[in-house]
């Protein structure tokens, strides 16, 4: 099959962002064949270029400068160093605009008005672009101009209150997601905005605001939980590393560590009892469906967790799999990347890095058959590529270029 090139290839996104939430995103972009240029303040640039260590190693083993969490959401991009508090530097911003597709921002509301540099501002110099605005809580509301962090809202958005061990077991209590999931999903659903928008366009011609919250996004991931509460009027609690809705789905201790049992309809629960050897707890009328397996949660997972104990996790798991119900090791991370499916699904590359030389990534999960993602260069170097858009971007002569980053 011949393949097509990158799905973005001809759109252009200016890259305000900083930290991990608008950064996830125009790295989305870029993976999809988008020229991401992201502009950075001089001397520090993103505030996760210092959040190490680990930092990205360079042939020799030895440390460089980049920390591995900005390398983590930055690969594909051009970096700019540019002081967008000056004049200087927020015209130039409003050059690239005007031959830009899309701009994505992380500044406070407001924050960016004083500089001409907002979507008001900016939408009388180019009424195509997409402007992507990422905050905390909105442009609306009364928490609009505060900041917001992804801790703040795993624990004001829910997910706190049901992740964790259950309140009355020991080390039950509010517990955070081991990543910070709100500004990664933020990063997503922005992402499905932009392109949502880019198709508008194609109708309309016109550009538009697009106005992201992570404490919205926070809010709107918890799925089924949300549905939990509104259809019963009571907030779900943490269940620890159980199911509120299906049972059993859970981890179990068995003789040499842990496992997964993920049941999650009564055909498997049939096929888990013949795997354990007590047939009799699927005919049981209290188990035999989900509803009254939930409702006597309490009485099937006792009998359960005593025979799970007697048998080894690899025995178990053999047995799962030949049966046909769902089960799975629980991976440390190092362990992930020695697995054979995610070693087979190339989830870790390598990509040219400036001063490492080549620079561990971890590869995107989009996979189209006719026009695949673009891998081209590990996470960029402050301003490493200023001379370069300046030059081919805005057409500026090197004595212009030496003048402007003197």
């Amino acid at each position: 099959m011949s393949l097509r090139p990158a799905p973005l290839t001809d759109i252009r996104v200016l890259d305000l962002s900083r930290v991990l939430a608008g950064p996830w995103c125009t790295q989305n972009l870029a993976d999809l064949g988008a020229e991401v240029i992201k502009i950075e303040r001089p001397g520090t640039g993103d505030d996760t270029r210092a959040w190490g260590p680990p930092y990205v190693k360079d042939q020799q083993g030895q440390d460089t400068t980049e920390a591995a969490y900005y390398a983590s959401a930055n690969r594909n991009k051009l970096s700019v160093a540019v002081d967008i508090a000056s004049q200087r530097g927020a015209d130039l911003v409003r050059a690239l605009v005007r031959q830009s597709d899309i701009l994505v921002e992380n500044f406070k509301v407001g924050g960016l008005r004083k500089y001409g540099l907002d979507y008001d501002s900016l939408k009388e110099l180019n009424p195509a672009l997409i402007y992507c605005s990422i905050t905390g809580f909105g442009q609306t509301g009364p928490y609009a101009s505060r900041p917001g962090y992804d801790f703040l809202m795993q624990g004001m958005g829910g997910l706190m209150s049901i992740t964790g061990e259950r309140d009355d077991l020991p080390g039950g209590g509010p517990q955070k997601a081991g990543v910070a999931v709100a500004d990664l999903m933020t990063g997503m659903y922005s992402t499905v905005a932009i392109l949502a928008a880019l198709h508008e366009r194609g109708r309309s011609g016109l550009g538009q605001h697009i106005d992201m919250a992570l404490l919205d996004c926070q809010v709107a991931m918890l799925a089924n939980q949300n549905l939990n509460f509104m259809t019963s009027g009571k907030a779900p609690r943490r269940a620890g590393n159980a199911h509120q809705n299906l049972v059993p789905y859970q981890v179990f201790a068995v003789s040499d560590g842990h496992l997964i049992v993920a049941v999650g309809n009564d055909s498997q629960f049939r096929a888990y009892c013949k795997v354990i050897e007590r047939p009799e707890l699927a005919q049981d009328e209290r188990f035999r469906t989900n509803p009254g397996r939930v409702v006597n949660r309490d009485q099937l997972i006792p009998i359960l967790v005593e025979v799970m104990k007697t048998r080894a996790r690899d025995h178990w798991l053999a047995e799962l799999e030949r049966a046909g119900v769902p089960g799975g090791p629980i991976n440390t991370i190092d362990q992930v990347y020695q697995d054979p499916q995610v070693q087979a699904r190339g989830m870790q590359m390598s990509l040219p890095h400036a001063s490492a030389g080549q620079a561990p990534v971890g590869a995107s999960p989009i996979r189209l058959s006719g026009s695949p993602v673009s891998y081209r260069h590990a996470a960029p170097l402050l301003g490493e590529h200023t001379a370069q858009v300046l030059r081919e971007r805005l057409g500026m002569s090197d004595e212009e270029i030496r003048e402007f980053t003197g």
